[in-house]
């Protein structure tokens, strides 16, 4: 069943997309050569509860014998998502993807977003560069009378057109009292099929996109996905409201962007653009 959200629920649903921008931030400051992935974790989580927040993913069951055990995904270099916070030390030249949920007074709010650490080839920044793009190519398909298909249409011919491949085993939801409900949101499709959008429905528009080939392979964790190929993939996600005319972008990569200008990382990527 699809809900449509009230504009007072996404309206809480926005207030916790600005925790979960803030949390992204909080991490974003301490990303460098040297720090464990269990170590940005443990500030995530604080800084969740310290704002009146539960992580949305921390304990989270999948069917799987193991619940999630951390507040982040954190997908290094050709994990695809899923990834255990552990005591792996980013390493220069890694890519990082943060996938962070936040629940605070009845509903969710989920992102993510891909970083690089330090000096990063220019092929893997202009990977990071164009699937943030699709992001956002995706994201103005979210509104009234619509499709899902649109959505997903467009971030497929987008990526694919700079000869990347799209994910078809992970797919971008619903989203609101529950972490993921209906509907499915996939990254590829056809123009004019799926479910019809309608005002009030919310979303989580996920991007997964691979350098090689589209195929991904699960660990034995029953959790982590990495491509079979083990090239680099890039995750980004907003959580947004369809609307009439014009999607709303309920999350926001804001603060990590405040916390990145003028770093190593935003020149980076602006390397890449311009290469």
């Amino acid at each position: 069943m699809i809900t449509l959200r009230s504009d007072e629920e996404i309206e809480i649903i926005r207030e916790n997309g600005q925790v979960l921008g803030k949390t992204h931030a909080e991490v974003a400051k301490l990303l460098r050569p040297g720090i464990t992935t269990k170590e940005l974790d443990i500030v995530a989580q604080t800084f969740i509860k310290d704002n009146g927040g539960i992580p949305s993913f921390l304990g989270f069951n999948n069917g799987t014998a193991t619940r999630f055990p951390g507040a982040l995904c954190i997908s290094v270099n050709e994990v695809v998502v899923h990834g255990f916070p552990t005591d792996y030390e980013l390493k220069e030249g890694d890519i990082i993807s943060v996938d962070c949920g936040v629940y605070r007074n009845g509903y969710h709010a989920d992102s993510a977003y891909t970083y690089p650490v330090g000096d990063v080839a220019l092929g893997t920044r202009k990977l990071l560069m164009r699937t943030k793009e699709s992001l956002y190519v995706g994201a103005a398909k979210a509104i009234d009378g619509n499709r899902i298909g649109d959505i997903g249409y467009a971030i497929q011919s987008y990526t694919e057109h700079f000869g990347y491949t799209v994910v078809r085993e992970l797919v971008g939801h619903g989203v609101g009292q529950s972490l993921h409900e209906e509907p499915q949101v996939p990254n590829y499709g056809k123009r004019g099929q799926g479910v019809k959008l309608k005002e009030g429905m919310v979303l989580a528009i996920e991007p997964m996109i691979n350098f090689g080939k589209k195929s991904v392979v699960q660990e034995r964790d029953g959790w982590t996905i990495r491509t079979s190929d083990r090239k680099p993939s890039a995750h980004f996600e907003h959580t947004v409201a369809v609307r009439k005319g014009k999607v709303e972008i309920l999350t926001t990569f804001e603060y990590i962007e405040a916390v990145t200008a003028g770093t190593s990382m935003e020149i980076e990527l602006s390397a890449a653009a311009a290469a």
